[in-house]
């Protein structure tokens, strides 16, 4: 499986990346701060010690995508070489995808008449002909790289071992909801970045079906429930107009 490993500390904030995204998509120039349905990523600020680090925004490329799981029709799919691609043929517009994702990443098209999500599609097409990311392609500094995960995760390890007080001791990505097809290496806390910190290990599409699995059992139960509490006021009425048939009828009370 594809990924990606972006490294914060060698980023020189020139923007490559955003460009060779723009071009590759068929976008206007890059000039959003934050992702929009006009730019796929983004290079985002976050101060550091020896002065502003830059930190890419994109589209995480979960292993076991949210929005994959949210989606009721299937447009959006987790292809086997990695990229989380969509068809906007198949999209009903329900914007299920954008709830669903950890990332906040998807956006729509809000102001045209036939409106599409939009997000980064990994470089599908360039990954199938063998070709890496075009961001990654562009980067001057190889702050981006494209390679098999198993091997960028060996690579990000080598990485903090050889300059354990030049990062925080972790690879984001590595577990984050199951893991991401894109990696990041920080000096700083991810929280600083913009990263989403103290997310569940798990896939949340494992957690939404563990809480789905216990809807019949629940559903069930209060089904005997409310079966049994009819059943109850049902004899009383019965009971209470036995009673009264029987004084009516000429018995005394005791």
């Amino acid at each position: 499986m594809r990924a990606l490993l972006f490294d914060v500390t060698r980023c020189l904030g020139c923007d490559a990346c955003t460009a060779a995204c723009c071009e590759a998509n068929g976008l206007p120039e890059p000039k959003a701060e934050d992702l929009c349905d006009r730019q796929f990523t983004v290079l985002r600020k976050a101060a550091g010690q020896g002065g502003d680090l830059n930190c890419r925004r994109m589209c995480m490329h979960c292993l076991e995508p949210a929005c994959v799981s949210a989606c009721p029709v299937g447009s959006l799919r987790k292809t086997a070489a990695g990229p989380v691609v969509y068809d906007a043929d198949t999209c009903m517009g329900c914007r299920y995808c954008m709830q669903a994702c950890p990332f906040q990443v998807p956006r729509y098209e809000w102001t045209s008449p036939a409106p599409r999500v939009r997000k980064c599609s990994f470089c599908s097409d360039r990954l199938a002909e063998g070709k890496p990311n075009a961001c990654a392609e562009a980067c001057p500094a190889e702050a981006s790289i494209c390679g098999e995960r198993g091997q960028l995760l060996k690579e990000a390890r080598a990485r903090l071992a050889a300059q354990p007080g030049g990062y925080v001791p972790k690879i984001y990505g590595e577990h984050e909801v199951g893991g991401t097809s894109v990696l990041v290496l920080s000096p700083v806390p991810f929280g600083q970045l913009g990263l989403p910190e103290g997310l569940p290990g798990e896939p949340l599409p494992a957690l939404t079906h563990a809480a789905l699995a216990a809807v019949p059992t629940v559903a069930g139960g209060s089904a005997v429930l409310l079966t049994a509490l009819w059943w109850l006021t049902g004899r009383k009425a019965r009971v209470a107009r036995a009673e009264r048939s029987r004084f009516s009828g000429g018995e005394s009370r005791p």
